[in-house]
């Protein structure tokens, strides 16, 4: 099957203009403008049944079809910070398939009536972000972005904007804080970004491959898209591939391809053949999945990965062999949100510490007390945090702990007691 997404792949030097042009691009945006009105391209991108690629997997014709007419002017906004360990999808489109997420965020524009976009990427992205201000001037000359697009009224400008390297940034509303120039810290939602987003107006996000999918939507059809996936996840799913595999990286599949074929048909495998011990589909915020036979031949869409109690999220695949031991990955990810959390609502930052401690304390040599206390301090953390940062820091933890109790069990004896909240905080 050829590539939709890392057309790169098939085509070299797809990163360059004209190249991109000979391969059909900005057909998709020529008939949209020209030839559609824009309440008809948010159909054709609902219809062909394209899931948001950034986390959540919300429609994302549907997700545009709710702004808010009455509220003018209108919004577009790329969320390319990608900051979830694991995830290194977005970058690589960015980097050597730029034109067709920048064509996918100009038909969204059209789409919700938006004259302006914004291009958010992570701090770190800062060489690859000048290299995107190239490409958007070579857009501007050539009369893709700016005024009286293909002859008709519609105009498009794009920018540019560069966040701090904060995880934080890459849930969409303090994103939109942060593009105002204010601290990246959520906001209380509802109001949701379409009816009031970016500077207060109705607004669209979307990830970076989420936009990528869209020009070949609108190039093909509909009916085209949804021929791929499966019926709950239609089309192909771009999957980052790291840990205990042999050949990691990033692999285009269709959806309800199955772990078994990403990590051996695809990913070669594990590292001196050793058995696959669990699964974190979707980066370091992601539940624990125990693997079986029947974890590896399951489909990899939406539906089915929840029935092994986890999230797709953003398909950044980790996959860790039976010489990882859990209490190690929990401590890795706990540390991690504890550095991230934002400190806006309490139970965050407060969870996050003392889950540090108690994890330092348990792979150190703590007791079945402390593991009891670190379960009973991350499900009082559940349901309570302001964003979902807070959330993604008890996933790790709860399955962890439930999935696989033998990584827990110390040697130790502490007496009873020990684990209490208050000698955490000394040294």
């Amino acid at each position: 099957m050829s590539y939709v997404l890392l057309r790169h792949r098939d085509i070299p030097d797809l990163e360059e203009l004209e190249v991109y042009k000979k391969n059909g691009g900005f057909q998709g945006f020529e008939k949209a403008v020209s030839q559609m009105k824009p309440a008809e391209v948010t159909e054709v991108v609902k219809n062909s049944g394209l899931r948001g690629r950034g986390g959540a997997g919300f429609p994302t014709g549907l997700k545009w079809s709710f702004i808010d007419n009455k509220n003018w002017p209108h919004y577009v906004v790329a969320n390319a910070d990608e900051s979830e360990p694991g995830t290194f999808k977005d970058r690589e489109l960015m980097e050597s398939n730029p034109f067709q997420f920048i064509e996918g965020v100009a038909i969204a524009s059209y789409a919700v009536g938006a004259q302006a976009a914004y291009l958010y990427l992570r701090g770190e992205f800062a060489e690859l972000a000048a290299r995107l201000e190239q490409k958007l001037a070579e857009l501007e000359k050539a009369g893709y972005l700016g005024d009286k697009l293909f002859g008709t009224d519609s105009s498009l400008k794009i920018y540019i904007h560069l966040g701090a390297g904060a995880y934080i940034c890459g849930e969409e509303t303090a994103l939109l804080e942060s593009l105002e120039g204010k601290r990246g810290q959520p906001r209380l939602r509802p109001p949701f970004p379409p009816a009031v987003g970016l500077y207060g107006k109705p607004t669209v996000i979307n990830n970076v491959e989420t936009f990528a999918n869209v020009p070949m939507i609108l190039t093909h059809g509909a009916e085209w898209y949804k021929s791929m996936g499966t019926a709950d996840s239609a089309g192909v799913k771009v999957f980052s591939l790291s840990g205990r595999v042999r050949k990691p990286g990033n692999y285009e599949l269709p959806f309800g391809s199955t772990f078994r074929q990403l990590i051996y048909e695809h990913g070669g495998g594990i590292l001196d053949g050793r058995p696959v011990k669990a699964i974190m589909p979707a980066g370091a915020s992601s539940s624990l999945i125990v693997v079986d036979d029947k974890t590896l031949d399951t489909p990899i869409d939406y539906a089915s990965v929840r029935t092994l109690g986890a999230d797709l999220g953003s398909a950044s695949i980790i996959v860790l062999d039976d010489t990882v031991s859990m209490d190690w990955l929990v401590r890795k990810t706990v540390h991690f949100f504890k550095h991230e959390s934002c400190g806006k609502c309490r139970p965050c930052p407060e969870g996050t510490y003392w889950m540090s401690h108690l994890v330092d304390r348990i792979h150190a040599d703590g007791s079945q007390g402390d593991v009891d206390l670190l379960l009973n301090v991350a499900k009082q953390m559940q349901g309570k945090c302001l964003c979902a940062l807070g959330e993604f820091s008890t996933m790790a933890v709860v399955t962890g702990i439930e999935r696989f109790p033998q990584d827990f069990k110390k040697k130790s004896t502490l007496p009873e007691g020990a684990g209490v909240l208050p000698a955490l905080g000394e040294g």
